[in-house]
């Protein structure tokens, strides 16, 4: 007799896990979604690093309104949800700011690519802030009193030695975010953008098809997210390397 659990595993029933019928209709849903999703992160990542690095400044400055400032924003957009982060972003902002409906490259759509990026990246700034910090203070001080001795100011003792020695401390955490952000993009589904969640989501509510679509996108993220940490991984052993000798 067989049983709910085996009728998912092995039949080509809407509640199949390999039950992917649907791909020769809605292929083009899934291929939508993966540039989308990497569009999504990358311009996400790349808008995020800049004001992160100054809010990291910030909050190692002597000055306390400067440190207090970076620390608000860094505290707002940590402890509330990114869902609520996107919805005042979506609704409010980019209420008050017209994006015309462009569709660009057959597949993107303007109006909803830039609020979901702007978005993201306002996140994601306020993490990645706290780990530049961590990998700056991580540095031994005595770096930066070398290089103030040796005549450098404090801006070119932190842009030219501390930095990239706080580099190899913060690529880890780094890549943590970067797959981080890959996954949270699918957030912006909520909101009709076509990326990898509203792909397996109408496939699924178009098709009946429950498990199969998600399936797939796990599969599809899975392979995104694993070689892009391996790949980051073997930078990081390969800048160390110096370490050792």
């Amino acid at each position: 007799m067989s049983t709910p659990l085996y009728a998912a595993l092995s039949r080509p029933g809407p509640a199949s896990f390999f039950n992917f019928t649907f791909l020769p209709k809605y292929a083009t849903y899934f291929v939508n979604g993966v540039l989308n999703t990497l569009l999504l992160s990358i311009f996400s990542v790349l808008l995020a690093v800049i004001p992160a690095l100054l809010l990291a400044l910030m909050r190692l400055s002597k000055n306390r309104l400067i440190r207090g400032i970076s620390g608000a924003y860094i505290a707002v957009f940590r402890s509330t949800p990114m869902l609520v982060q996107l919805s005042i972003i979506y609704f409010g902002l980019f209420n008050a700011i017209k994006i015309p409906n462009i569709v660009i490259f057959g597949f993107l759509r303007l109006n909803q690519f830039i609020p979901f990026v702007v978005a993201l990246s306002l996140n994601s700034s306020a993490y990645v802030a706290e780990i530049f910090r961590a990998g700056i203070l991580a540095v031994d001080s005595g770096q930066m009193e070398a290089a103030r001795s040796l005549g450098l100011s404090q801006w070119q003792g932190m842009r030219l030695i501390v930095l990239p020695q706080a580099i190899k401390n913060i690529l880890p955490a780094l890549a943590n975010e970067v797959v981080t952000m890959v996954k949270e993009s699918s957030i912006c589904s909520s909101y009709g953008c076509m990326e990898l969640m509203w792909a397996a989501k109408t496939t699924a509510g178009a098709t009946m098809i429950s498990l199969g679509p998600y399936v797939l996108i796990a599969a599809i993220y899975f392979a995104i997210n694993y070689p892009a940490s391996k790949a980051i991984e073997a930078v990081e052993r390969r800048m160390r390397r110096g370490d050792k000798q």
